[in-house]
């Protein structure tokens, strides 16, 4: 009589989990370098410049750096998706140009101008999407293009219509004060005067910090720009993604322009040009990757607060402003090198490996 013998399967392997300590998690995230140098530089300006040191300062600090983290904002999502916009600081002058001219002119409420403003500023983003798409062209030089196209017709169109090179004074149009309270109120808590863009610029943020984190379409921004033929090939609307990043750009300055506009009344054609290389510092110092798909909203936050930082604090130190630019270079060179590093570390595995 025989018996079958039934024997034990064999231990089957598990792979042991991949685990990081705390050090190590908190330095592959995009912002934790951003948050280190913003310390450092807080500390330095409040022991070198007194003036500083004052809750108004501070908030004067962080409208300064709202005016620029607004458009960041869209900046770095666009580049977390693989593409640049040299467009975005030129287009914040258009949106308020294009806004005060057509209402001046015509004899328009300005709720009507602005309306008109933000269609040709998503078409704009618009254009620069799907020109980028459809003729594989970098979106460097597409964007070069719009940028010099935007500049020129500011200052030609608004030399033709008013006669010089600043819009006229809207004022007293009919829609402005609701238009001025929307995008540029200001409200005291105590000696300290909150500018509505602080609270916008939080908002934006938050929503963006959101969308990367939570949301398909989020993870969609960081397939486009890291894998796009990847993302293509699991369904991903790679060119639908890019186009509305580009839009959301466009909004974003828009947004920005419409506060310039309504906080002073009147626009210089010219402004705005060179403020897009502030928006992809802010992104860069704040963690974001040049080469696309790394990055995070709150990163580009702290970026820009570096830049508002570092503006003002220069001047409430009583130095020559003109060093601003230098500090500025330095700070893209170093963090372009640190994010190179933290990228190569958690690509080789070196962090898993220790």
């Amino acid at each position: 009589m025989s018996h079958s013998v039934q024997t034990a399967p064999p231990p089957v392997s598990v792979p042991s989990r991949i685990t990081r300590s705390l050090s190590q998690r908190l330095l592959g995230r995009p912002e934790v370098g951003a948050l280190v140098a913003a310390v450092l530089i807080f500390i330095f300006f409040l022991a070198m410049a007194p003036a500083f040191r004052s809750a108004e300062s501070f908030f004067t600090v962080l409208y300064q750096s709202s005016t620029i983290g607004i458009v960041a904002v869209g900046v770095g999502m666009l580049m977390i998706g693989g593409e640049f916009d040299l467009s975005a600081g030129v287009i914040t002058t258009t949106a308020g140009l294009v806004n005060s001219m057509f209402c001046w002119y015509f004899g328009v409420n300005l709720w009507v101008g602005a309306l008109l403003s933000l269609s040709f500023c998503l078409l704009v983003g618009f254009l620069n999407g799907y020109l980028v798409m459809k003729t594989g062209i970098p979106s460097f030089l597409i964007t070069l293009g719009t940028f010099f196209v935007l500049q020129g017709a500011n200052l030609g169109l608004t030399k033709l219509v008013t006669g010089s090179v600043s819009s006229p004074d809207i004022s007293q149009i009919d829609g402005f004060g609701s238009l001025n309270k929307i995008f540029a109120s200001s409200f005291k808590i105590g000696p300290v005067t909150v500018w509505i863009t602080v609270i916008w610029w939080a908002l934006f943020v938050a929503l963006a910090a959101w969308i990367l984190q939570r949301t398909r379409i989020g993870n969609w921004f960081f397939a486009v720009g890291g894998a796009p033929d990847s993302a293509r090939a699991v369904g991903v609307p790679v060119v639908k993604t890019k186009i509305g990043l580009f839009m959301t750009v466009s909004f974003l300055g828009w947004f920005v322009g419409m506060h310039t506009l309504y906080r002073f009344n009147t626009l210089q054609a010219g402004n705005g040009v060179g403020n897009e290389f502030l928006y992809i510092i802010a992104a860069v110092v704040g963690g974001t990757l040049l080469t696309g798909g790394f990055g995070n909203a709150i990163g580009v936050a702290v970026g820009a607060f570096i830049f508002g930082m570092t503006s003002l604090g220069i001047v409430y130190a009583g130095w020559d402003p003109n060093w601003f630019r230098a500090f500025l270079g330095v700070m893209l060179l170093l963090a372009v090198l640190v994010n190179l590093y933290i990228k190569r570390m958690s690509t080789s595995g070196r962090w898993a490996e220790s």
